[in-house]
């Protein structure tokens, strides 16, 4: 109870500093919402590649290092599936963009979900006692995603131009315009938080897959297929990371940089809210997020313009000094 109240502790006095940096550096408060509602929206992107790498880590101990390569096939795929002229093209028969849009990320999450399930089934299961196997596959396979994402599309980055219902849409708020679809995304990224939470402990599935990693031959006994369920953990972490990519992709476009860049702050927010928290990444995300978009706005004018991108790293060494296991991870 105290060490949980000691984490609390920290996350409020962590937020309370962010908030007050922002409105040191705003000049006024449409920039302050400005940096506030970025900050939620970079966070929520974070989570939704951070999320399915907790999921399989604190279930399976297996620490994916392929999942960023599942954000970045998101997004070709979206792409792909929205604009004319692609692999996919469905412009023909699905004409309406806001329809098309919804087929391109179910297109995404299958895609994701398809290729988790291959590796875990075909490559990753005889390694499940030697992690640092585990690694090394997971980062080839990595490689691999990468080489046959330049083969399909080459290595030209492709910008989002097929408009759509909420990406054209703006509202207003301490009179600066903001994007529909930023509130969008940190809305599905809330949306996701709850409800593989709900699935985890609420549901007898979830119950399954906990008692599956603190007694697998107990559950075996029990007549429960367990390498089923396992497969299943992992599959979902990677659609959820493909699903990331796909909201992500009318923002950020698809290129071949997106899986590396955000996976390192993906394993910086893990690391952050405890290896294997699911509540500790959601919280460690909004919490980077909001440290990125502050950090942003602090280097404006400075010679400081790599500031956000060390931002995550600055703040888990901060953490890590303070609680060595993390916001809510415990030792293992």
């Amino acid at each position: 109870m105290r060490s949980s109240r000691n984490s609390w502790l920290t996350v409020v006095v962590l937020f309370a500093a962010l908030i007050v940096l922002a409105l040191l550096s705003a000049n006024s408060l449409g920039s302050f919402g400005i940096t506030i509602l970025s900050g939620l929206f970079q966070g929520m992107l974070l989570f939704l590649v951070a999320s399915g790498l907790s999921i399989v880590f604190g279930l399976m101990d297996v620490l994916n290092l392929a999942q960023g390569a599942y954000f970045m096939i998101g997004a070709y795929v979206a792409y792909d599936i929205q604009h004319a002229g692609g692999l996919i093209d469905v412009t023909a028969a699905i004409p309406d963009p806001n329809i098309r849009f919804v087929f391109a990320v179910i297109g995404a999450i299958l895609v994701g979900a398809g290729l988790g399930m291959l590796l875990e089934r075909g490559l990753l299961r005889p390694l499940y006692s030697r992690p640092i196997f585990q690694l090394v596959l997971t980062f080839g396979f990595s490689l691999v995603l990468i080489e046959i994402v330049k083969a399909v599309w080459s290595t030209t980055p492709y910008s989002w131009t097929e408009m759509f219902g909420i990406r054209e849409g703006f509202f207003e708020l301490f009179g600066q315009r903001f994007s529909t679809y930023r509130l969008f995304v940190v809305g599905a990224g809330f949306a996701l938080i709850i409800v593989i939470g709900l699935l985890l402990q609420r549901t007898r599935t979830g119950i399954i897959i906990r008692a599956g990693v603190e007694d697998r031959e107990m559950v075996q006994a029990l007549g429960i297929n367990i390498k089923m369920i396992f497969t299943l953990v992992f599959t979902l972490g990677c659609a959820v990371a493909a699903l990331g990519g796909a909201i992500a992709a009318p923002f950020l476009g698809a290129s071949i940089t997106l899986g590396n860049a955000f996976l390192l702050q993906a394993v910086a927010v893990v690391v952050l809210g405890g290896m294997g928290s699911y509540g500790g990444t959601a919280v460690a995300s909004i919490l980077v997020g909001l440290a990125i978009s502050v950090a942003q706005d602090v280097a404006i004018g400075t010679n400081f313009a790599a500031l956000s991108s060390i931002t995550p790293m600055l703040l888990l060494v901060l953490v890590l000094l303070l609680r060595p296991s993390g916001l809510f991870g415990s030792s293992r």
